[in-house]
């Protein structure tokens, strides 16, 4: 455990401390705002898809979709952020919907995003995803071209990992 104290400068005035404070306040605002985003067995997890996800395009007489690194850090955030509240949602508790993720992100164009949460692995998220109208309908949609995959195990439950699929041109 580390301890430290601070102590005014004598010759420092109280502007300049007040000053200094200030701008210490707001360094530590702005820290609060910057997402950290999790790395780990869930990051990577889009070149393991792209078979998945190609025979569910081709046998739609559709392109496969590219995997696409930045997708995929999109995809990583969002899983992240859904596992550290252990609750599935499009949009974050850092007042983010989707549309402003995906820009935050540098994604632009058109983009979709698929999530889940589960004790299943990637061959069974795709099955239910495949069985859902609007999941398939993000897969399938012709405007996509890459996409990103990720997913982040619940900190409580090993078992339990929150899926987050990006699509975009």
């Amino acid at each position: 455990m580390t301890i430290s104290t601070c102590q005014a400068h004598p010759s420092l005035s109280r502007r300049t401390l007040l000053r200094a404070a200030g701008l210490a306040a707001i360094g530590g605002v702005a820290a609060c705002n910057s997402v950290s985003l999790p790395t780990g067995e869930g990051a990577g997890v889009s070149s393991n898809a792209t078979t998945t996800l190609s025979t569910i395009r081709t046998s739609a007489g559709l392109p496969a979709l590219v995997p696409d690194a930045q997708l995929e850090q999109a995809a990583l955030q969002q899983a992240g952020y859904m596992a550290s509240r252990a609750r599935m949602s499009h949009t974050t508790g850092w007042g983010k919907d989707f549309a402003s993720r995906m820009k935050g992100n540098g994604v632009q164009g058109a983009a979709g995003e698929n999530i889940a949460e589960g004790r299943f692995d990637q061959q069974k998220l795709f099955d239910i995803w495949i069985h859902s109208d609007g999941h398939r309908r993000n897969m399938l949609d012709p405007d996509f071209s890459r996409f990103g995959l990720a997913y982040v195990r619940d900190g409580r439950d090993p078992s339990l990992r929150y899926w987050a699929l990006v699509l975009g041109k």
